[in-house]
């Protein structure tokens, strides 16, 4: 096995029909969720953050009539078009989790 293979993600990953606030170094307001998963979100955005910095999300999912409020640490970025970026979760308690596993189980079945 080749030492650049990418390992399986821990968390399967599923593209949604949601939308997030976030803050970092400025606040940015209703940007595309491209996908979502219990360990974090891909988000489109034309402001990136840098790699390592801390945000501020606000998740909000239209078809369950629900949000959630959670902090992230960016982990990967694209500047080039779509410009998007992975954020892991560094503070997610269990209701917000509840939530967020009721959104993906509802996603799965559709």
């Amino acid at each position: 096995m080749s030492q650049t293979a990418e390992l399986p993600r821990e968390f399967p990953r599923f593209e949604v029909n949601a939308y997030v606030d976030y803050t970092g170094n400025e606040v940015l307001l209703y940007h595309r969720v491209q996908n979502i998963s219990l360990g974090g979100i891909c988000i489109q955005s034309n402001g990136v953050e840098d790699v390592g910095t801390l945000v501020d999300l606000v998740i909000n999912f239209p078809d369950l009539h629900a949000s959630i409020s959670a902090r992230g640490e960016v982990v990967w970025v694209n500047r080039a078009p779509p410009m998007d970026m992975g954020i892991r979760y560094v503070e997610l308690d269990n209701d917000r989790k509840e939530t967020l596993r009721k959104y993906i189980s509802m996603v799965r079945r559709a």
